[in-house]
This record gives C-alpha cells, sequence and structure tokens, in this order.
C-alpha cells in the first residue's frame, strides 16, 4: 500500500499534535489540517482536540469507575492520557508522569529504567521516560488510526519532532520510542526548523519576506523548554535557500516556571490570611495559575482580576476551597520581569553555588531569566557561519538577527513578546544596527506539527518545496587516550578527536579521519563521548587537546564489548573510524579495520548512568 498522507507529529514536553497532508490532493493545500485527537476529558467523557496533554496518569486499582476511561478504540485502556489525565495529575501528582521528553535528554540517569512518576510511591507501576513516550505515540497512532482505517499511520511518511539540542543519543531513544509505539522508519527534524518550515507553509511567498544574507532567529518557549536557533537565508542554484547554521543549549525553563511562580504568590496570600498549603495543593495550585496566566496575559479582553481557587485539605473545610486574586498588574510583575528583563547583551545567566546533594531530578536552568540566556546564545554564536554571505553589523559583539521567528505556547502572551522583543531590539540598536523584525502569521500552537508535515511532503513526495539544510546542529568527538608511561596517581592524558562536524547533512559519509586508532576487542571498553555547538571550523579529524575546553559537553560514555573473532580478548586492533547521519536521523559510528577485515559497529546508545 503507497502511502496517502505526509504525516508530521509534535512530540511535545506539554503538549503533543499531528498534522498531516493528503498525498491524493494536487497541489498540496495551502492550509494543512490538525487531527483532533480523541481523548478523555472528564469521566465518561471522550473529545476531540488539536493538542494532546503528554501527560500520562496512572490509576490506582478501583480508583475510577469501570468503563468511565474507554476510548473508541480501546474499552479498557491501561493508562490515561491527555487532558483529563493532566486534570486528575493535578489533584494526585505522585500518580502524574509530565515532561517525559525532557528525561530523554537527562544523560544523568538510565533513560530505559522505571523512574517516572520520580517521587511516586512504591506502589505505583513507574515508566522509563522512554516508555511514555512511546505511550503519547501509541495514543495519536490509534487516534489516526481510528479516524484512517484504510490508510494506517505505519504506512504513511512521518516526519517526528526533536528538539535542536537532542545529542545522538536523546535522538537514538526517540526512534526507540516510535518504534515502540509501532511507528518504525520515522524521520526525525528539528523543532525550530519545523517552526520554520510551518510558517514558510502558511506564506508561500516568502521570498518576497526575506533577502539575501538575513540570519533568523528562532526562539521557542514551550511549556518545558526553552531553545534558540539561528538559520540564514542563502542563495543556491539561483534560489534563496535556508540553512541552519547554530543550535543553542536543552534549556529546562519554559511556561511550567511561569506557572509555579504565579502559584508561589497566590500561595503568599493565602497563607498571610492564615491557610497552609501543602505540596499536594501546590501542585493543584498551579494548574489554576495557567489558567489564570493565560487570561491575563491576553492582549484582549484581558481582565484586571483572575480569582484562583484550590481545594482545602484542612478536616474543618470539608468540601470547600481557598480563593485568592490575581491581578493582572501582578501577574506582569512576576512573569515579563522574572522572565523577560531587561538585561545587556553581555549579562550571562546566573550560577549560584549548589549543594553536594539534591533529589534526583531533571536539570532545570538555574536562571529564570530567558533574556540573559539569549544573550549568552548570540553571544556565543558570534562567529557561526562565517564562511557564509550572510549579515554582520561591523564591530558587533555578538551575532545581530536581522528577523525572528517566535514559536511555543508561552510567548502567545503579548507582553513576554513584546518585552523580548524590546531587549533583543535594545541591544542591537545600542550597537548601531538595525532593529530586527517579527516574523508575522505564524501559528504558536500547531506550527511545529504543520512544519513536520511539510518536511515529510518535500522529503519523499515534492523535492521541489524548500528544505533547510541543516544536518548535525553540534560538532561530535570521542576520547582518545594519548599513550604514554604511567606516573602514579595520574591518569592517561584524554584528547577528542572530530568524528562528525557540525553541519554533516543527512545521509551524508563524510571522509573518515585520518588518524589510525587502536580499538580494544573482546573485552569492556568505553567510549567518551563529547559535542560542541560552538566549534563550527573543527572538521573531521580535528584534535581538541583539552577536554576540558568550555565550548566542549560531555555527553557520556558508549560502554559495550566489541567482539574479538579469531583475536583474543584484549588486543588490539588498527581502525579508522568513520561516521554517518542516517536519513532517519540517527547517528552511526563505524571503525573500519586498517588493511581488512569486517568492519566494527558502535551504536551511539550513550550509556545510561
Amino acid at each position: 500500500m503507497s502511502p496517502r498522507f505526509a504525516v508530521g507529529i509534535d512530540l511535545g514536553t506539554t503538549h503533543s499534535a499531528l498534522s498531516y497532508i493528503d498525498l491524493t490532493r494536487a497541489p498540496a493545500p495551502a492550509s494543512q489540517p490538525i487531527l483532533r485527537v480523541p481523548q478523555t476529558v472528564a469521566l465518561g467523557e471522550v473529545d476531540g482536540r488539536a493538542l494532546l496533554p503528554s501527560c500520562l496518569y496512572l490509576p490506582l486499582g478501583g480508583e475510577l469507575p469501570s468503563g468511565s476511561l474507554a476510548l473508541p478504540w480501546d474499552p479498557t485502556p491501561s493508562a490515561l492520557v491527555g487532558a483529563f489525565a493532566r486534570e486528575l495529575g493535578a489533584a494526585t501528582p505522585l500518580r502524574l508522569v509530565t515532561s517525559a521528553k525532557s528525561w530523554l535528554a537527562h544523560t544523568g540517569v538510565d533513560r530505559r529504567a522505571p523512574l517516572l512518576p520520580p517521587d511516586a510511591p512504591e506502589d505505583v507501576a513507574k515508566l522509563s521516560p522512554v516508555d511514555a513516550s512511546a505511550r503519547y505515540l501509541a495514543h495519536l497512532r490509534a487516534a489516526w488510526d481510528y479516524a484512517h482505517p484504510d490508510a494506517p499511520l505505519a504506512r504513511q511518511h512521518v516526519t517526528l519532532t526533536v528538539p535542536a539540542s537532542f545529542d545522538p543519543a536523546a535522538r537514538e531513544l526517540t526512534l526507540e520510542a516510535a518504534r515502540a509505539a509501532g511507528l518504525a522508519g520515522v524521520t526525525l527534524l528539528e523543532e525550530p526548523q519545523a517552526a520554520l518550515y510551518g510558517w514558510l507553509e502558511r506564506r508561500p511567498d516568502w521570498r518576497e519576506e526575506l533577502a539575501l544574507g538575513e540570519v533568523l532567529l528562532v526562539v521557542d518557549v514551550g511549556g518545558g523548554t526553552t531553545d534558540f536557533s539561528l538559520i540564514a537565508v542563502l542563495e543556491h542554484e539561483g534560489q534563496l535557500a535556508l540553512e541552519r547554521v547554530a543550535v543553542g543549549d536543552h534549556i529546562l525553563l519554559g511556561g511550567d516556571n511561569m506557572d509555579l511562580t504565579l502559584a508561589y504568590r497566590v500561595k503568599a496570600k493565602l497563607e498571610a490570611g492564615g491557610a497552609t498549603l501543602d505540596a499536594w495543593q501546590l501542585r493543584a495550585l498551579m494548574h489554576g495559575c495557567r489558567s489564570a496566566k493565560e487570561q491575563l496575559l491576553a492582549d484582549e479582553g484581558a481582565p484586571d482580576t483572575v480569582t484562583v481557587v484550590v481545594p482545602s485539605r484542612s478536616a474543618k473545610l470539608v468540601g470547600s476551597s481557598l480563593r485568592a486574586e490575581l491581578t493582572r498588574d501582578e501577574a506582569l510583575a512576576a512573569l515579563v520581569e522574572g522572565f523577560f528583563p531587561s538585561v545587556s547583551s553581555q549579562d550571562a545567566p546566573t550560577r549560584a553555588l549548589r549543594s553536594a546533594l539534591s533529589q534526583l531530578g531533571l536539570p532545570y536552568a538555574q536562571d529564570a531569566a530567558i533574556t540573559r540566556h539569549l544573550a549568552a546564545f548570540l553571544t556565543r554564536q558570534g562567529g557561526a557561519g562565517a564562511e557564509l554571505p550572510i549579515y554582520r553589523h561591523p564591530g558587533a559583539t555578538f551575532l545581530h538577527p536581522t528577523a525572528v521567528l517566535l514559536n511555543g505556547g508561552a510567548l502567545k502572551a503579548g507582553p513576554l513578546a513584546r518585552r523580548l522583543m524590546d531587549t533583543l531590539n535594545a541591544w542591537i540598536t545600542s550597537e548601531g544596527g538595525e532593529p530586527a523584525r517579527v516574523l508575522g502569521g505564524a501559528d504558536l500552537d500547531h506550527a511545529v506539527a504543520r512544519g513536520a508535515a511539510y518536511h515529510a511532503h518535500a522529503k519523499h513526495v515534492d523535492p521541489s518545496r524548500v528544505r533547510i539544510r541543516g544536518g548535525l546542529g553540534q560538532s561530535l568527538y570521542v576520547g582518545v587516550e594519548v599513550a604514554t608511561m604511567a606516573v602514579p596517581g595520574m591518569l592517561p592524558e584524554l584528547h577528542a578527536l572530530c568524528i562528525a562536524p557540525h553541519g554533516l547533512q543527512e545521509g551524508e559519509l563524510p571522509a573518515a579521519p585520518p588518524q589510525q586508532l587502536g580499538l580494544v576487542v573482546g573485552e569492556p571498553v568505553r567510549f567518551r563521548c563529547f559535542a560542541s555547538s560552538t566549534r563550527h571550523d573543527d572538521g573531521v579529524g580535528s584534535v581538541v587537546t583539552r577536554v576540558a575546553e568550555p565550548d566542549l559537553v560531555e555527553l557520556g560514555a558508549i560502554e559495550l564489548t566489541l567482539p574479538a573473532g579469531e583475536r583474543r580478548p584484549g588486543d588490539v586492533v588498527a581502525v579508522q573510524l568513520q561516521a554517518r547521519l542516517t536519513e532517519l536521523g540517527s547517528l552511526e559510528l563505524w571503525a573500519h579495520p586498517v588493511g581488512s577485515g569486517e568492519p566494527f559497529v558502535v551504536s551511539w546508545q550513550v550509556r545510561d548512568l
């Protein structure tokens, strides 16, 4: 059966969405539909919605009435995904799985181990981040198959998005989750690129809005993460083309932080009135503050005050609730000044001295100021794309973008988006540059899903549609131990060898590094792996002699035992390494024996600590 649809899936930290293009219609429609995903929204009630909350609730046996969670395709689902899961989790957070995508990128834990929810009691059957992600994808697949019984999702052209900052291991784990959901062969696409594709889909005349040499800044502030990317407008075969030149770090900072900030403000009001709130109520309060934030920060029809309600846990107030007023001025002061302060372009995110011990959890950003993170990103990328004919202002201390594409639900709030642009343009104009403009017409909720479908259509069906050249957003390295005499108390020196340069394209097989290396076979070995988002000039074979360089980030270690074959365990084989970025977006690492012999394949499955 030939694919009938090009499908894009936004597997989000807080929400997921699916968009598609019907290939039987030519040309592709100018506006792609969004699948309304059936999900439980209340006991015994199912509704189709354009967003599926990336939330999974694990109910106790007998907690909910029999049949009350039935879905059109499953009368007795084993877990609850979506809107009602989020509602129940607000009241019982120890049974709610959230932020599974961020856990996929957490190198400090075993991402295949059952650890979510992280603070759940022992009677809760926990899930791994891979399993939870697979559950969300399985729900989307079942919803699609229910709506399209003659065109199952597994047989369509599917593009699945990931953060641009995901390392090779996190990408491979995402593909693993997709395979577990019955979606083998999906293609991965970076979310900022997908957001720009989504904008292109709505602006077929984009070449009239962008000029050669422009630099686009994509700012994506979602519910749980913030990502930055830079995309250049270049010329290819006489036509304007797009190329991603830099990506930022995976910053765990977003709308959820804002909800918690407002929750603490309301909590202080309630406690000033004599109430006492526990951790359970604070979670419920966050949920109420999310709705209040959306109302108070709206550009049109925003109320002056919203009442926030949290259920009471006091024995004296059975059946009653606690209430507090939250004003628009309070919300603006807390969120605009707290998350988008007017800082200098030279300001860097603050880092406080941390306690030696902490609860096991996600590596959240310490500094809540998104503008400081943006300043650091643009300063670090001052030399990005130096070889490209892009706009550069003389004497600039950071890379000046000429246009900005906003994405993510948090930036739907007009006051936040305006403060972001005001701060950025204050930096640019202070150095004599022209202010950057906002690219209009963006769909902040669905752009990533729409853009992923656009990409699937361009990749598999219509190569004439514009493609963003991206490739690897980071240069990747493996550690090479320097041969030296033993010195008591000192480990051998380690160098970092570049095996995959920034910008390596999907399906591309670069030349092997010229260095011949010794590879130990037949016994456990350990590959230390590194990445850099700023060393754009390093090519295959470049060597960094100090792995402690600030622009090198250690990803983790690959631990495995390579087959010895006819050799003895512990033998050292002379090899040359070669990396390849597959069409699906995963990375392969091969070690070719010098002379002859079958290559050793090193899976980029970074060891989960």
